[in-house]
């Protein structure tokens, strides 16, 4: 069972930078510029939050049978509940039914939670939810409906909503129109679904301002061309993306965090980087790469690039930095080449000239 103040962390402004999720509960522990403030980079209504040191604890007579109730959280996780419970105070501002044996959520399960802000759904074994269930929930921000049977985006998710955790579902499809009206959304998880290139219609995320979209642990082939223009983060690793085309990275001019890590990619067609100019971090790991990307240099903000367990055997003298000294604003502070067939005795010294000190060069333990 999770201590309460774990719970109530949650309802405070977080930093959230959620690369890779560690745990449950770590990725509100993240600290990235772009996700630190997701209500106030959304532009959210934030009247809602609790501010958990100014709280004046309520002792409400209103608690369902078997959970914990303080401070406006419900907790009732690890119950085997098989539906939503009765007796909610209305005055809750978390609800926590994780690891349950809920399978459908009904029209007014959660009737009277107008203040509802965060709603903790993860590892039940939903799979039908009427169309109006989230209805009264018109402060909601946070909807983490993970491990779950789900075959499809939940209908008329709340306008409120800034952040949607829906991985490991078995949604195939992304129809147009799913996400209409979510104006604050700024985050959406959604890996581990059998998603295909062709799952998604046009049109899907139009209207989205998204900061982070992760959808890995997929099926895509190819990296989606009708994804927002405004993300800041894309994450499709585990995939099974062979290539990168010229202009598959046109529209993500914006983002300063790629993560392709874990796919089949081979080529990265010459100038396909350049569409990124404030890229910071690039994970291009355990993929079937034969050299080092070209365009490194140009991007004067890189500062990480994983290339490890790749199939690269030769590193050239200006394949990372610029040529000449001093000419790429931010240097290198990370760069990952182990477990690649390159003979580290042959580079030389001044391919790292850009790079802030040796240690942030990993080289050695290849495997045939």
């Amino acid at each position: 069972m999770w201590p309460l103040w774990r719970l109530v962390s949650l309802l405070a402004l977080s930093q959230a930078q959620p690369f890779e999720q560690r745990g449950f509960w770590d990725f509100t522990l993240d600290d990235g510029p772009f996700m630190m403030n997701d209500e106030e980079a959304s532009g959210a209504d934030t009247s809602g939050v609790l501010d958990p040191d100014s709280v004046t604890p309520t002792y409400s007579a209103m608690c369902p049978f078997g959970c914990h109730c303080h401070l406006r959280v419900v907790q009732c996780s690890d119950l085997g509940l098989k539906s939503v419970p009765k007796e909610i105070s209305p005055d809750t501002t978390l609800l926590d039914l994780q690891n349950n044996d809920i399978s459908e959520l009904r029209k007014d399960d959660f009737k009277g939670l107008q203040h509802l802000y965060a709603l903790v759904l993860v590892n039940n074994k939903i799979s039908k939810i009427h169309e109006k269930a989230f209805s009264p929930l018109r402060k909601l921000q946070k909807l983490y409906i993970s491990k779950n049977h789900l075959v499809e985006i939940p209908p008329n998710l709340p306008s409120s909503l800034v952040e949607l955790r829906i991985h490991d579902n078995r949604i195939r499809k992304v129809p147009k129109g799913v996400f209409s009206g979510l104006r604050n959304m700024n985050c959406i998880e959604m890996g581990g679904n059998p998603l295909e290139n062709s799952g998604f219609e046009p049109g899907a995320f139009d209207g989205l301002k998204l900061n982070y979209l992760r959808i890995s642990e997929a099926k895509l082939t190819g990296i989606p061309k009708d994804l927002p223009e405004t993300l800041n983060e894309l994450h499709l690793d585990h995939n099974k993306i062979q290539a990168i085309e010229l202009e598959d990275l046109l529209r993500y001019s914006k983002l300063y965090r790629l993560g392709l890590g874990h796919n089949q990619i081979r080529m990265i067609e010459n100038g396909s980087l350049s569409f990124l100019p404030t890229l910071r971090e690039l994970h291009l790991d355990n993929n079937k790469l034969a050299r080092v990307p070209s365009g490194l240099p140009d991007l004067k903000l890189l500062q990480v690039v994983y290339l490890h367990s790749n199939n690269i055997t030769k590193v050239g003298v200006n394949d990372f930095c610029p040529m000449g000294f001093g000419v790429k604003r931010a240097y290198y502070n990370g760069i990952s080449l182990f477990n690649n067939p390159v003979p580290y005795w042959e580079v030389q010294p001044a391919t790292f000239r850009c790079v802030t000190d040796r240690l942030a060069i990993q080289f050695g333990n290849y495997k045939k």
